[in-house]
């Protein structure tokens, strides 16, 4: 595809894209009104804007926003470190992934936001309950996608590595790290999603502080807007974690060819 068609589709695609947020934002504000739906159960979206700005200046949104935030990028770099450590271990150790498979099997099978409960008896209603559960639902997709890739390296560029007398470390770096990139990035692509979702899970079972807190406040008080809001800007801070790591990984993964658009 060359350039111009490329940006034509491009503006195509942007401009559908603006019609149909134009479209749900109407249909948000005018079809609970048009089909008799309670304001309680969907608020139209002239609501949800006032009670953003509400809780702006009374919830203090943005401090609580700030607050989840934070517990998703800590949690987020530290599982997505730990999962791609381990699964490099495993990968170039058989007999380390032999000893470990069970135990982290188990650990991946065990609901991971059973733990919740567990870590907030263990350390209080403090941030790092919030930030253990982020780390252990971001975990397991990393180490996987990392542990997969270093198995499906092609073996004969690892024995003609060796044949040139490789050390063990070089072929890490000069073939299987850069082998395990692209994997990896998939892995954080839904880490940083579900990032989001330990946090809010920790913060719900308990906490004063945090998105989590605020959707269970308004949850609370029957407070539709203000669940509305809460997920609004619960769904922004993923969105912004989401699209970090695909800036970070057109950077990174510079040398690989972009997928061309509508299949051309």
């Amino acid at each position: 595809m060359n350039s111009a068609a490329k940006n034509s589709l491009i503006r195509k695609g942007s401009a559908a894209s603006v019609v149909l947020l134009i479209v749900f934002l109407a249909a948000w504000q005018w079809g609970p009104g048009l089909l008799g739906i309670p304001s309680f159960i969907v608020p139209p979206l002239s609501m949800v804007y006032d009670e953003f700005f509400r809780m702006l200046h009374v919830n203090h949104l943005m401090t609580h926003t700030a607050i989840t935030a934070a517990e998703v990028l800590a949690g987020f770099v530290i599982g997505s470190l730990l999962g791609a450590f381990i699964g490099y271990v495993l990968g170039m150790s058989p007999t380390a992934e032999f000893a470990l498979s069970p135990y982290i099997l188990a650990l991946q099978i065990a609901p991971k936001v059973a733990f919740a409960p567990l870590f907030i008896m263990w350390m209080g209603f403090t941030v790092y309950p919030k930030i253990l559960v982020a780390i252990l639902i971001v975990f397991f997709p990393i180490m996987v996608n990392v542990l997969s890739a270093i198995r499906t390296v092609d073996p004969d560029l690892i024995n003609l590595a060796r044949a040139f007398k490789a050390t063990r470390a070089q072929i890490f770096w000069k073939i299987e790290f850069p082998a395990s990139m692209p994997p990896l990035f998939a892995g954080l692509r839904i880490g940083s999603t579900l990032a989001v979702v330990g946090v809010v899970v920790g913060e719900l079972v308990g906490g004063n502080m945090g998105l989590g807190y605020l959707l269970s406040f308004g949850e609370g008080q029957a407070n539709t807007p203000m669940v509305f809001v809460t997920i609004l800007m619960l769904t922004l801070v993923g969105a912004v974690a989401y699209l970090a790591v695909i800036v970070i990984e057109q950077r990174v993964l510079h040398y690989l060819p972009t997928r061309a658009f509508g299949g051309v």
